[in-house]
């Protein structure tokens, strides 16, 4: 019996996990779009980046992460990157700085 159980909370995790994200990010309409640096750019240490958001409801701003890690402080320019491929990705963001859904990311190579 004592199996049983415990077959039944995994089945219920399972489902709950297969039935998509539970921590969506919300979608509030807003939209980015890196124009610059493009997919696959081979760059310096210092990016700019260069982007158009479109604000939908909620969107004030936007953040940016460099291989995942939040840039804090981040104005534009990503600094000090290492030699080496790195994901950009920059985040639509609202007044209390908590991530909406509208984002848009690119790989970069370092030289």
């Amino acid at each position: 019996m004592k199996g049983f159980g415990v077959a039944m909370v995994i089945t219920g995790l399972l489902a709950v996990v297969s039935s998509g994200n539970v921590w969506a990010a919300t979608d509030d309409g807003s939209k980015i779009i890196i124009k610059s640096p493009t997919q696959g750019e081979k760059v310096g240490s210092d990016v700019e980046i260069v982007y158009e958001l479109i604000k939908g409801r909620e969107a004030t701003h936007a953040h940016c992460f460099v291989d995942g890690e939040y840039q804090k402080g981040w104005t534009g320019t990503v600094k000090g990157l290492s030699r080496g491929t790195h994901e950009i990705k920059v985040v639509a963001a609202d007044k209390d700085h908590q991530s909406l859904a509208a984002e848009a990311s690119v790989i970069v190579e370092v030289e």
